[in-house]
C-alpha cells in the first residue's frame, strides 16, 4: 500500500532556506534542532540521567545531531530505524594563527578540509562562519555571511599554459583567502569577529572556524527543474532526514500512525543521527566511527528499563540507511560511470551498491529500501562506480562493523561533488524524504 505523500517542492524551497541557515556543521545541527522543537522534541544533556519517557529527543554534541522518537508501547528490545548522515563539506578552514599577508594585502590563513574542488573556490564572494570558544568555557556560533573574503585567481596573462597544461594550485601557497589591505595584525580576524558578535576583546580563547560562499540557492533550468547550492553534500540529507523524522513525529502524536497493542512487536524508534567528520574519515567523537551513536542508543535502551540482553535484541533488529549524496550521470563525462548505471537528476534516490564494501548495502537492504520506494510512490534507481575507477565510501560501512546493524548506503544523485556550489534535481529532495518517511514508519 502506497504512504500518502508528505513533501513536494516547497520541501526544496525549505531545504534551501536550511542550505543558506548552515555555512557550518554547528549552524547544521542548530538549524536542525530548531525544526525539532517545533516538532515537540526537546534536548537531553549527555551529562544527565535520562527517562524512559515516550516522546522525542535528541543530543547535541559539537557537529552532531542525533535525535530519536519513542513511540507508545515501545518495548525496552524495541529495534531501531535510523537514517544517518553527515553535517560537514569539504571546504577552507582557519588555522590556529590566522592573521597572514603579504606584499601590502591582508590575508588569512587556511587549511584544506576534506577534498574541495580546489578551483570551485577561487573568484568567490566569501564569508566566515563557525564557532567561537570563550574564556567562560560556553560556545557562540558566528557567521560573517556578506562579502569578506576571496580567493583570487592568477591573471591568464601570469599563466599563459593554464589552457594547455591544466589549473595548478599549490595548496599551501595558492588558496590563502585576501581580505583587506595594509600589514597583518595579530589578533586580527579574532578581535573583528568579537566586535562583530558583541563580545568583550580578549574573551575568545579558540575557535572552529571556516569559510562559504555567500551566493544563495536557486533554481535553474529553463523549467526550473534543477536546484543549485552550497553544501548538498551532505546537508541534503541532513535536512531530508530531520524533515522525515518530524513527521513521522507528528503522526504518532496526531494519532494517524498508531498501533494496536496486537501491534507493538512491530513498533520500531525513528532515529536521526548526523555526524560531523565524514570528510575526512569520520574518526573523532563527533564522527561516525565515535561512540556517540552506539551510547545514545543504549541509553535509550536502558532508560526504559532494558538490560543487555535487551540492547542485544534491539541492535539486532536495528536498520540503518546511510543517506548521502551520489554522482549522477555527467553528460560531459559520460564514459568515466558504469556504462549500465547511469542515475539521473530527479529519477529519485539511489541505492549505492559496491561489492568491496565501499558502501553497505547487500541484497536484504536493497530489499528494504525499495519496500520503503514502493510505499511512498517514489522511483528507485542503481549507482555502482565504473570498475576501472576507485569507489568512494561514506558512513555506511563504518556504522554497519561498529554497531553490527544492518546498514544501506543511499542518497541523491548531484553534480559537481565537493565544489563549492553543487547542482541536482529539484524533486530529488523531496522524493528522498517522502522515502525516508516511509522507512521511518516500519
Amino acid at each position: 500500500m502506497t504512504s500518502p505523500v508528505r513533501f513536494d517542492r516547497g520541501h526544496t524551497d525549505d531545504l534551501m532556506s536550511f542550505l543558506t541557515a548552515s555555512p557550518s556543521p554547528y549552524h547544521a545541527v542548530a538549524s536542525a534542532a530548531e525544526r525539532l522543537e517545533k516538532a515537540g522534541f526537546r534536548q537531553v544533556s549527555e551529562t544527565d540521567a535520562w527517562e524512559g519517557s515516550t516522546g522525542g529527543k535528541y543530543v547535541l554534541r559539537g557537529g552532531a545531531i542525533v535525535a530519536w522518537y519513542v513511540p507508545e508501547g515501545a518495548a525496552p528490545h524495541t529495534p531501531f530505524r535510523i537514517v544517518g548522515a553527515h553535517t560537514d563539506s569539504p571546504n577552507l578552514r582557519v588555522k590556529p594563527l590566522p592573521d597572514t599577508g603579504a606584499h601590502g594585502w591582508r590575508q588569512i590563513a587556511v587549511e584544506i578540509y576534506g577534498g574541495p574542488l580546489l578551483n570551485s573556490w577561487l573568484d568567490r564572494d566569501l564569508g566566515i562562519a563557525g564557532r567561537l570558544s570563550l574564556r567562560d568555557g560556553s560556545n557562540v556560533l558566528v557567521n560573517v555571511d556578506r562579502a569578506l573574503l576571496r580567493v583570487p585567481q592568477l591573471a591568464i596573462h601570469l599563466d599563459r599554459s593554464v589552457h594547455t597544461e591544466g589549473l595548478k594550485l599549490d595548496k599551501q601557497k595558492h588558496l590563502q583567502p585576501i581580505w583587506g589591505l595594509g600589514e597583518p595584525g595579530e589578533g586580527g580576524l579574532i578581535r573583528f569577529l568579537e566586535d562583530e558578535n558583541g563580545i568583550e576583546p580578549g574573551e575568545v580563547t579558540g575557535w572552529d572556524l571556516m569559510v562559504h560562499s555567500i551566493e544563495r540557492p536557486s533554481y535553474l533550468g529553463r523549467d526550473r527543474e534543477l536546484m543549485a547550492g552550497p553544501r548538498l553534500d551532505n546537508l541534503l540529507s541532513v535536512h531530508a532526514g530531520t524533515a522525515a523524522l518530524a513527521a513521522v513525529a507528528g503522526s504518532a502524536t496526531s494519532g494517524a500512525d498508531l498501533r494496536s497493542a496486537k501491534q507493538t512487536d512491530k513498533l520500531s524508534i525513528p532515529v536521526l543521527a548526523a555526524f560531523d567528520h565524514e570528510e575526512n574519515g569520520s574518526q573523532s567523537d563527533t564522527g561516525a566511527d565515535g561512540p556517540l551513536l552506539g551510547s545514545v542508543l543504549e541509553r535509550s535502551v536502558f532508560a526504559r528499563g532494558g538490560s543487555l540482553e535487551d540492547r542485544a535484541r534491539a541492535f539486532a533488529g536495528t536498520v540503518c540507511l546511510s543517506s548521502d549524496t551520489g554522482h549522477a550521470v555527467h553528460p560531459n563525462y559520460a564514459e568515466r560511470h558504469d556504462p549500465t548505471h547511469h542515475p539521473r537528476a530527479n529519477g529519485g534516490p539511489i541505492l549505492k551498491v559496491n561489492v568491496n564494501n565501499r558502501y553497505a548495502t547487500d541484497g536484504s537492504g536493497r530489499a528494504v529500501f525499495a519496500a520503503a520506494c514502493e510505499k511512498a510512490g517514489v522511483p528507485l534507481q542503481s549507482f555502482v562506480s565504473n570498475n576501472s575507477m576507485p569507489c568512494g565510501t561514506t558512513i555506511g560501512p563504518i556504522t554497519a562493523a561498529r554497531h553490527g546493524i544492518k546498514t544501506v548506503d543511499i542518497g541523491v544523485a548531484i553534480l559537481s561533488m565537493h565544489s563549492a556550489r553543487e547542482l541536482c534535481g529539484a524533486d530529488d529532495p523531496f522524493l528522498l524524504a517522502n522515502a525516508l518517511v516511509a522507512f521511518l514508519e516500519g
